[in-house]
């Protein structure tokens, strides 16, 4: 099957722009005209809101929020986080879970490449660190609480899907400290910065995640999913489902 085509616009791409781009390419999918497309950017400082978004996640600074059809709560994209839109046709029978925990290891695979060990925890999405500090800057500590540095949400309409993955790179994390952010309140959030004790940006990641990507896709398809790589991970990665028309999840 042909590789999934890469976009990768240039500077910051406005977040309804993005929606836009994401919308084209997931008719292209759908009517076969594609292969399946990953979209690679950073966007200007917004607040979105998945569709559990509740009222008391919302900025406390007044500051505006884009509704998405994605599942999950609200999160936060600027410069400096990585942003991925796989627009990939799911394998049948269609299972979200699956998929979802590929994209998570699609972020811990990412993370060991710049010396961070990050991780899943049980029953939240994303890839979570346990010994850094939840601030940029900040030297690597041990026994921190948790701190999200990945999170991926989701939408699924007839059997292609829209949204991603964000990793924290290099970002500020100022406007996380106005939300709730995915709805988590007793949890801190994280960078790959924060956590390495050195400076990692976008640039040092996006190869990697490219080739993830394009490894989870194909994993997909052949039965041979990058998430099932030892034991305990193979038993979070067995969930399916027939496809509903439309599905979201989150986060």
């Amino acid at each position: 099957m042909p590789e999934l085509e890469i976009v990768r616009p240039a500077g910051l791409l406005d977040y309804a722009e993005g929606l836009a781009l994401q919308r084209d390419l997931h008719a292209d999918v759908v009517a076969g005209r594609s292969p399946g497309a990953l979209v690679l950017c950073e966007h200007p400082s917004v607040y979105t809101a998945g569709r559990r978004t509740e009222p008391a996640d919302l900025p406390t600074n007044g500051a505006p929020v884009i509704d998405v059809d994605r599942g999950g709560r609200i999160t936060w994209h600027g410069p400096g986080q990585l942003v991925a839109y796989p627009i990939v046709r799911l394998a049948v029978p269609i299972d979200v879970v699956a998929w979802v925990r590929d994209l998570e290891q699609v972020i811990i695979d990412a993370a060991a490449t710049v010396g961070v060990d990050a991780r899943r925890i049980d029953g939240r999405s994303g890839a979570w660190t346990t010994g850094s500090a939840p601030t940029t800057g900040s030297a690597p500590t041990t026994g921190a609480p948790p701190a999200k540095l990945g999170a991926i949400g989701l939408h699924v309409a007839e059997g292609v899907t829209t949204h991603g993955i964000a990793i924290n790179c290099d970002n500020a994390l100022d406007a996380y400290a106005a939300i709730v952010p995915c709805g988590i309140a007793d949890a801190g959030v994280t960078t790959l910065s924060a956590a390495a004790g050195r400076s990692v940006t976008v640039a040092d990641l996006a190869d990697t995640v490219v080739d993830r990507i394009r490894a989870a896709e194909h994993g997909m398809r052949t039965g041979r999913r990058i998430s099932i790589t030892t034991p305990d991970t193979a038993a979070t990665s067995t969930a399916s489902s027939t496809a509903p028309a439309r599905q979201e999840t989150l986060v």
